[in-house]
């Protein structure tokens, strides 16, 4: 024994492992517990592991849902004049635009088509943020080409907002007394298999969530994790030696961009209007809408469709453009048929508001007259029906 234990030896004592074990083993959960000891520290654990996720919840429920879902409900789909026409005998029609998945409102990209103003008066559709009612959105324009004295109508839908305009044309074409001219589609996947595979996953995996997580149709949380992820390739890469790294400059930058423009920006699409834009992809109806479309109504002929996509199929990386053009051709080619295939050399995926130059050069130069043909036609059909 050492001069210290001689001296102290209470301390040794108090010291001793053997009795700082039986001392933790005294002090655990259930100690003197006899009957069920283990189940019943089980259950014990997993309540309190039920009350943590619980108290989780009720924050996220209350702090993320609750707030956004009050905010989109005073939402409603609108519809916001562009520009007049350039020629005044064209103040007949209107070009009514709207954008893709993940977009709410047209407006920016309208205002990049000047060349539009070639066919009439320029609007542009503003979503409802909490979905979408095709529907609903036929009857807002027929009301105000009402109101405004408009009898014919030109849709155009950029990407996954060509799927949208088909439908909605379909509504107008045949429940309206509205003459449709014609339907521009950019970049339009005419269904599901239109999408690479991709994006159609990434889309998947949010319906996903949809389903089971209760308020993920408003929860920014859930938007700024998918988003965030969505951009990974900005933010990770793998080493040489297959070891994964994160660069934390870049992965600032992208949450910060993700939470400017997606998180708190009022013109975010909210989850709820990205579900309902992504499924009616996933339903496929665009090809019911165009041999809908292909029929004369009540006098009225079948629009024009025009389908603009990039010369070089890759330019798109997020919709099979060569795809959807032999979808188009069996639907509205052929010798009778009423659609035009409009080449663009440099732009990409339904990218307007980058590429504003050829995009208005191809509207210019090739979309117009082809238009303006069906236009006349309309003209010619609507004054020989008129009583004289």
């Amino acid at each position: 024994m050492s001069p210290f234990e001689e001296r102290h030896p209470s301390t040794v004592a108090d010291w001793d492992d053997a009795r700082r074990r039986a001392r933790l083993r005294e002090t655990r959960l259930g100690y003197r517990w006899n009957t069920l000891r283990r189940t019943r520290v089980t259950l014990l654990r997993g309540a309190a592991l039920l009350l943590a996720l619980l108290i989780v919840f009720a924050q996220y429920w209350v702090y993320d849902v609750v707030p956004e879902r009050d905010r989109l409900a005073l939402t409603t789909p609108a519809i916001a004049p562009v520009a007049v026409p350039s020629d005044p005998k064209n103040w007949d029609t209107v070009v009514v635009d709207m954008v893709g998945l993940g977009n709410l409102d047209a407006t920016e990209t309208a205002t990049a088509l000047p060349a539009l103003r070639g066919l009439g008066v320029v609007w542009a559709i503003r979503y409802d943020n909490r979905g979408i009612d095709t529907k609903v959105i036929a009857d807002l324009i027929v009301r105000a080409t009402q109101l405004s004295g408009l009898k014919n109508i030109v849709l155009a839908g950029h990407s996954m907002g060509g799927v949208i305009a088909l439908e909605v044309a379909r509504h107008i074409h045949n429940d309206s007394d509205r003459r449709l001219v014609g339907v521009i589609l950019d970049c339009t996947p005419v269904d599901l298999n239109a999408v690479r595979p991709e994006s159609r996953s990434r889309g998947a995996e949010m319906l996903r969530w949809m389903g089971w997580l209760p308020g993920a149709r408003e929860s920014r949380t859930l938007r700024l994790v998918v988003e965030t992820s969505a951009r990974h390739r900005r933010y990770f890469e793998q080493a040489p030696n297959g070891v994964p790294s994160i660069r934390i400059r870049e992965l600032r930058g992208v949450l910060a961009e993700v939470l400017r423009d997606k998180i708190f920006s009022a013109d975010a699409a909210s989850n709820g209007l990205i579900q309902a834009q992504f499924t009616a992809i996933v339903a496929g109806g665009a090809a019911n809408d165009l041999r809908a479309l292909a029929r004369p109504v009540a006098g009225k002929p079948p629009p024009a469709i025009v389908f603009i996509r990039p010369h070089e199929p890759r330019r798109d990386p997020i919709v099979d453009v060569e795809y959807s053009h032999e979808v188009l051709i069996e639907r509205s080619g052929g010798v009778d048929g009423t659609l035009l295939v409009v080449f663009t050399r440099n732009a990409g995926h339904a990218n307007p508001v980058q590429r504003p130059q050829e995009y208005n050069a191809v509207i210019a130069d090739q979309i117009l007259p082809f238009l303006q043909r069906f236009q006349r036609e309309i003209r010619a059909a609507g004054n020989a029906a008129s009583p004289r």
